[in-house]
């Protein structure tokens, strides 16, 4: 079991790696070694997570959520491939103790008086700031 948050934890069954060549710097060892890392987690069939966290998790994951239902974290910015086996799965834990904290819920506010006070005055104060850069009368 991989421990996400107090509460959370997935079972090692719920993923999947596979190995492709990464791109980027490596010289020859790019072209022949398998270091890119893809981590693939059965996240709408896990029965470790709650319907809520699953939800926000998909909004999280965003074009990394497929349509399976599966999430899918791709990691190639080390040489080997521990370091980016090391770094997909942290960021898969990252991803997941996010989708478990609750946003907290905005309780509506309403302006004080004070406040409606200074803003109209602000609003009088410039106007008369404008006012005085107006042409004066051709009466003079």
């Amino acid at each position: 079991m991989i421990r996400v948050t107090d509460h959370i934890s997935i079972a090692e069954w719920e993923l999947t790696e596979s190995f492709a060549r990464s791109s980027g710097p490596g010289g020859q060892n790019v072209n022949k070694v398998e270091t890119a890392v893809e981590l693939r987690f059965e996240a709408q069939r896990s029965p470790h997570l709650p319907p809520d966290v699953k939800a926000r998790l998909r909004r999280l994951a965003g074009s990394r959520w497929t349509k399976e239902g599966a999430l899918v974290i791709r990691a190639q910015t080390h040489r080997s491939q521990a370091r980016n086996r090391e770094e997909a799965l942290a960021r898969l834990i990252a991803l997941i103790a996010a989708a478990a904290e609750r946003p907290k819920r905005r309780r509506p506010t309403r302006p004080t008086l004070g406040s409606k006070r200074r803003r109209l005055d602000s609003k009088t104060r410039r106007g008369q700031v404008k006012a005085l850069r107006t042409r004066p009368d051709a009466e003079d």
